[in-house]
């Protein structure tokens, strides 16, 4: 046993620090990015920002969506080559990637879409724990079998692991163990990492080897996003924040609360319309049920359901994450969302805003 006594951050534990800048206009901000994948060698244009490969997120309805902004979509590990097929033409294969698990049956899965899709760019490997010696071999076996596909590896929070896997084949690491917001892998099991600082420490570790990796989790606002782009993060991926969309294709929740007022004429008590989607970890029983129809023996949930509200269309809320980057990229005098991190000066706080009013309901 050890103990390490160097301080680790997360998003609430820092704001940044505004600096002079030539900037007239949040218009004059370029969000896009070009990035040359180290195994696979090929070349990558657009807004690096992903929506995460989790049931009511990693759809195709929402890659449809968000690649009409340029944004990136992992699609769940459920999709399978004739699923996939049935809209392919519409998808753009540079802004999703194919999910897959590490289990015999998941690479037979995995070997059949890119069969049948050969246009596919994107390979996810995705498991909670990316520091077994199994994920590992698996992952060295896509590449092998793969070598011009660009691979997804994760999750991980440490640099070594973040070299490892990239020795062994990955061209971006994940990033992320326990920060989501129904991830209940921390309070199950003890095992997480502060996201700010596992995005400092892996980005530096995959930058040395001409490699990248994504901020997976911890997201809560635009402002989050913003720092993790600061910290050094290639890609952003988002779960929560993109959760609750029409895309996301939950079945929508009405409910009629009691607003502790009545009808000035009827003196009936007057009640008010409310919308819900229903969203859970990729962990959490729910999941396990809906995919494997059973919670195995051996195993805890670590992930939870909750029900978050209802909000339309997705274009709103990535013109909202959009906008306050290229705000952020205002406040330091950064011309483009790869200047941001040269750009960006962390400094630690013990409140992050004024909330008196968050939680008044007039």
């Amino acid at each position: 046993m050890r103990i390490e006594f160097d301080e680790k951050l997360d998003f609430s534990d820092v704001l940044i620090r505004p600096k002079r800048s030539t900037l007239a206009s949040r218009k004059e901000v370029d969000l896009n990015r070009e990035y040359t994948f180290k195994h696979s060698k090929q070349i990558w244009k657009g807004i690096p920002i992903m929506a995460s490969n989790m049931d009511g997120v990693g759809t195709v309805n929402m890659a449809l969506a968000l690649q009409k902004h340029e944004l990136f979509t992992c699609l769940v590990k459920s999709y399978e080559s004739e699923s996939i097929g049935n809209t392919f033409a519409e998808l753009d294969p540079n802004f999703f990637a194919v999910s897959t698990g590490t289990s015999k049956r998941d690479f037979q899965n995995l070997k059949e879409i890119l069969k049948n899709q050969p246009s596919i760019k994107f390979i996810c490997i995705d498991v909670a724990n990316g520091y077994s010696e199994h994920f590992g071999a698996f992952v060295e076996n896509v590449r092998k079998n793969y070598p011009e596909h660009i691979i997804i590896a994760g999750n991980v929070v440490t640099a070594d692991m973040t070299q490892e896997l990239i020795l062994r084949g990955a061209d971006i690491v994940k990033v992320g163990i326990g920060p989501g917001s129904v991830c209940t892998t921390r309070i199950q099991t003890g095992v997480g990492y502060p996201q700010l600082s596992a995005i400092i420490e892996c980005a530096d570790a995959a930058h040395g080897l001409g490699a990248h990796i994504i901020s997976d989790g911890g997201c809560t606002c635009p402002g989050d996003v913003a720092k993790a782009f600061g910290a050094g993060a290639d890609f952003v991926m988002l779960g929560g924040m993109f959760a609750g969309h029409d895309e996301g294709g939950g079945e929508v929740i009405t409910e009629y609360h009691d607003t502790h007022q009545k009808h000035s004429v009827t003196k009936e008590p007057i009640y008010k319309e409310l919308k819900f989607v229903e969203f859970y970890g990729m962990s959490s029983s729910t999941a396990m049920m809906k995919h494997h129809g059973e919670i195995a023996e051996y195993r805890s949930s670590e992930g939870r359901t909750v029900k978050i509200p209802y909000r339309g269309g997705v274009d709103l809320t990535v013109k909202d994450i959009l906008g306050g980057i290229r705000s952020t990229c205002t406040y330091v005098g950064a011309p483009t969302l790869k200047q941001l991190s040269k750009c960006t000066t962390f400094i630690k706080v013990h409140r992050q805003y004024n909330d008196v009013f968050v939680n008044n309901k007039h």
